[in-house]
């Protein structure tokens, strides 16, 4: 049985990671007349929409009837800190310094879950899985640098605490998740309708509201639908399975993925050092299974 449940989680997670690897695609194309306020909002209520349509399919919808006070009141922060204060200080920190910058500070995150999974969740750090983390984030770190590590200057100091405290939240929604026992559906509703009202709050004091373009929309669907949509769900589900210090090792696959679909996609270079750098990560993630 537990076999069973650890081989759920790893599809699970692989599905995600294969989804989150769509980020700087759908990012880049879904911004043509919108900004990152727009966007956000948009794609957190197309986000809420389906999982809304799929409690009322699956008669989840009846769950929201039972939850206690103290259940919306978790689910709620929750959402406040995975589906909305993520994003909005990761869009922060890509408009106001380097998008390389961002994500090597970003990818921080699978170091935190590990952290966090022995604070809170009391699961064991072994040599191994510490070893399995470090050449993941060399991986992760050679691919973005494309093996050029001078391009990398961590100079705007206060922009950066801001992107490792969103890498530090991420990490504590992923491990908090795992803890409420509310169904994965009716969760990610709550979390998604809670995105949609603050950043709705956000867009309207920090921007206006503006209706995307049929390019836009395009993404924001792609992005609302899946990339943000049914990737947290996969995402709560892996949690449920497995070891969050186990699941995040997997987490770096995905700037590696992601660099492979700005290939395919949009005609960029493919680079040894791409291939490097999947070597490490895939050896970091047998490292720690074993």
């Amino acid at each position: 049985m537990l076999l069973k449940a650890k081989t759920k989680a790893i599809i699970y997670v692989l599905l995600c990671v294969q989804l989150w690897a769509l980020i700087p695609i759908v990012s880049k194309l879904g911004q043509t007349n919108l900004d990152n306020y727009q966007f956000l909002f948009f794609s957190s209520l197309i986000s809420f929409i389906l999982f809304l349509i799929l409690s009322f399919l699956t008669e989840d919808y009846k769950v929201f009837y039972k939850l206690k006070s103290l259940e919306y009141a978790k689910s709620i922060f929750l959402g406040f800190l995975g589906t909305y204060l993520y994003y909005i200080l990761l869009y922060f920190g890509y408009k106001n310094t380097k998008g390389l910058e961002v994500l090597v500070i970003q990818y921080s995150w699978p170091v935190f879950i590990i952290l966090f999974s022995a604070i809170i969740l009391n699961e064991k750090i072994t040599k191994k899985r510490i070893v399995a983390v470090l050449l993941g984030f060399l991986g992760v770190f050679i691919v973005l640098s494309k093996g050029n590590f001078t391009q990398i200057h961590f100079q705007n100091f206060k922009v950066d605490i801001l992107i490792l405290l969103a890498a530090i939240v991420f990490a504590l929604f992923s491990i908090l998740s795992k803890k409420i026992t509310i169904n994965a559906l009716i969760l990610n509703t709550v979390y998604f309708l809670t995105a949609t009202i603050l950043s709705f709050v956000t867009m309207m004091i920090f921007s206006n509201l503006t209706f995307p373009s049929l390019k836009s929309w395009f993404s924001i669907i792609i992005n609302g639908l899946f990339v943000n949509g049914i990737s947290y769900f996969f995402w709560i589900k892996a949690l449920k399975n497995t070891k969050a210090s186990f699941l995040a090792l997997f987490i770096f696959l995905t700037p590696i993925i992601s660099s492979i679909y700005l290939v395919l996609f949009f005609g960029e270079k493919l680079l040894p050092v791409y291939l490097i750098g999947l070597i490490l990560v895939i050896t970091g993630g047998i490292v720690g299974m074993v």
